[in-house]
């Protein structure tokens, strides 16, 4: 039984993000093949449980994001190398210290480098350029790179002349639920038809483009769950459009319950990513069988296989709004849950994770 550390995550139970899901489901297929140890901010889990999914939990008393992200992988991998036959890391933050670590240890060493997170329009120049620079670090220094989408795949090859292994995400663990008439009473838009969206409140999520388009198309509610609160761009949305009567900005809402009751009962699912690879939020909106109207990305594009529809601009999705009959909205549905089914997972992708161990 190989001995597995994981590294890159804020820890598990997951409640941060799509590595943290992630890693969630992989200790749920794996931990009876594998020795695996998973290490957690304690920053994030004041409550330092030892063990969960029948896996090893270490604490390191960092953040694991923004500048201290970098320490906090670096220590985790100096720690996994007392013990770990093969190091999972998740993303680039600490990929700089492996040129060191590759002089003395042949610990295997496999890279996640996430969707291409120094083109992100959030960071600065500076963390631009570091976060480039780490990617290429991980790339060339790691025995397996992962990219989680085709697009991603054939950027690490034409960028880095390196191939890499194409694994994406599960997303059956979402799940459909019916929506509570104690729900209706709370959420009245819940009572007519409505669109959905749920994502980071970030410029390159088009949140301002899809909100413009369903307030000029004003058919239909649109509601979005966000962090509107976290920045400046956030804040002005939400005020720009807190007067718009069709448009319903909801912060977070972390009972998984409520979320699926309102997210898989929508008649269409909004996804505006334009950065990164395959996006856990897509996946499980296909897995609940969704109707799915997405930005015109590559990487929107691969996951849904050219099945969903498009968009790139806010002219682009009204027209989809008013052209689109419900009879072909119901064929999409059932095209995203088929793909979904066959690619997206958790079975599948644990054991493709579980070979590459």
């Amino acid at each position: 039984m190989k001995h597995i550390s994981v590294i890159g995550i804020a820890g598990l139970p997951a409640k941060y993000g799509g590595f943290e899901t992630l890693v969630e489901n992989l200790t749920k297929y794996l931990s009876y093949k594998h020795n695996i140890t998973v290490f957690c901010s304690s920053k994030i889990y004041s409550e330092k449980i030892k063990k969960y999914n029948n896996v090893n939990l270490k604490y390191i008393s960092l953040k694991p994001n923004g500048v201290q992200s970098i320490f906090y992988d670096i220590i985790s991998i100096f720690y996994s190398l007392k013990f770990a036959d093969t190091l999972l890391i998740l993303g680039v933050s600490g990929a700089v210290i492996l040129p060191f670590i590759k002089i003395f240890s042949r610990k295997k060493i496999i890279v996640n480098i996430d969707g291409l997170e120094w083109k992100r329009d959030k960071w600065g120049v500076f963390s631009k350029l570091f976060l480039k620079f780490s990617e290429k670090i991980a790339v060339k220094y790691s025995d397996v790179v992962i990219a989680d989408n085709k697009s991603i795949q054939e950027y690490v090859f034409n960028e880095y002349k390196k191939k890499s292994t194409l694994i994406a995400y599960g997303g059956d663990h979402a799940k459909k639920e019916i929506v509570t008439d104690c729900l209706k009473d709370r959420y009245q838009f819940l009572n007519k038809k409505y669109a959905f969206n749920v994502c980071r409140i970030e410029p390159e999520n088009n949140i301002d483009m899809m909100l413009e388009a369903f307030t000029e198309y004003g058919k239909m509610n649109f509601i979005i769950i966000g962090n509107w609160v976290n920045s400046v761009y956030g804040n002005k949305l939400r005020e720009k459009y807190s007067n718009v009567k069709n448009i319903f900005l909801l912060d977070p809402i972390y009972d998984q319950n409520v979320l699926n009751q309102i997210r898989s009962n929508c008649y269409i699912y909004i996804h505006g990513h334009s950065a990164g690879g395959t996006n856990p939020s897509l996946v499980e909106a296909m897995h609940l069988g969704l109707p799915i109207f997405s930005y015109s990305a590559e990487y929107n594009k691969n996951t849904t296989m050219n099945k969903a529809l498009y968009f790139s601009n806010k002219e682009e999705l009204i027209d989809l709004l008013l052209t689109v009959s419900d009879k072909y909205i119901k064929s999409i549905a059932i095209n995203m849950k088929l793909i979904a089914n066959d690619e997206y997972n958790w079975e599948q992708i644990s054991t493709k994770y579980s070979n590459l161990f």
